[in-house]
């Protein structure tokens, strides 16, 4: 694998950043990574157990080095999965095989229902799909409450009911918005409100993401082979729940992937996960019989 080449591609109502690393003479299809609200770093190290294909890694819309038009609004699934679609293209049309991430894995799905001819095999990791949850009502009024919380206080607080929502065991409670929080400096957190609003998880996907509607009946008749991923240490977080009801209503086998929700990180966040044994499943995975 060499270096990454950076590039740019320029889409409806922004310019996209992204990351080859190419490996020659490789047979196998490329191999992009994405997440979302998670930028082209997050995937270093995982990116670095397969130096034997091609990855490509990108910084979705309005995240990192990814430019939106100024005063554009939320970012939905479906122009992110318009981005991917437009960036497959450029890399030459595909099929590609993804691993995507959390938001990036219902950007994914949402790619796989419009244009399945592009995607080899997707490998969607813990998507927060909260409308197929046994709990969806608490589950996006708990959302919303985060949203609410962010517009009203801005980061600091809205980050601490995020924290206590996302790593939440079972089903969301009624009421939950109402339970007392910690202050954001237990967690490190800023405690004062800078006024800014633009935060790409909180203003940009947070919603969209969570709230996103799939296609299940375009999603299984795909050619795609769509696999769901699902964390060892994260069993009965928010997630781990919607990446086992995604698998139900595909009818396939989730996948339980070594660590947790981010169990591919090295350092990158301070959330280290377990990026070898991650890679080494992945990688079985993407190579079993299409």
């Amino acid at each position: 694998m060499t270096e990454p080449e950076t590039h740019t591609l320029e889409t409806s109502g922004c310019v996209i950043c992204y990351d080859v690393r190419k490996a020659e003479g490789s047979g196998s299809p490329i191999l992009l990574m994405i997440g979302s609200p998670m930028d082209a770093g997050g995937f270093t190290a995982l990116a670095g157990h397969f130096p034997d294909r091609t990855v490509v890694t990108y910084d979705p819309r309005g995240i990192g080095r990814s430019t939106r038009a100024e005063g554009a609004g939320e970012s939905t699934p479906e122009q992110h999965a318009d981005d991917l679609h437009r960036l497959i293209d450029v890399l030459g049309g595909g099929p590609v095989d993804v691993f995507a991430s959390s938001g990036g894995a219902v950007n994914a799905l949402a790619l796989v229902a419009r244009h399945p001819e592009q995607v080899r095999t997707l490998v969607a990791h813990e998507p927060p799909a909260a409308q197929v949850l046994p709990d969806r009502e608490q589950a996006l009024a708990a959302v919303v409450d985060i949203r609410r919380t962010y517009e009203q206080s801005g980061f600091g607080p809205a980050m601490v009911k995020f924290i206590a929502v996302t790593g939440l065991r079972g089903e969301i409670p009624d009421g939950f918005a109402d339970r007392p929080v910690a202050s954001p400096a237990e967690f490190g957190l800023p405690a004062d409100d800078d006024g800014s609003r633009d935060d790409p998880l909180f203003k940009q996907n947070l919603m969209t993401s969570t709230h996103y509607e799939h296609d299940f009946d375009a999603l299984r008749a795909a050619s795609t082979r769509i696999v769901v991923g699902v964390g060892a240490e994260s069993e009965g977080e928010m997630a781990h729940r919607a990446g086992l009801a995604v698998a139900e209503r595909l009818g396939t086998k989730p996948v339980v992937f070594p660590s947790h929700h981010g169990g591919f990180l090295g350092d990158e966040f301070g959330m280290k996960g377990d990026p070898v044994a991650f890679a080494v499943t992945l990688r079985q995975v993407l190579t079993e019989e299409q």
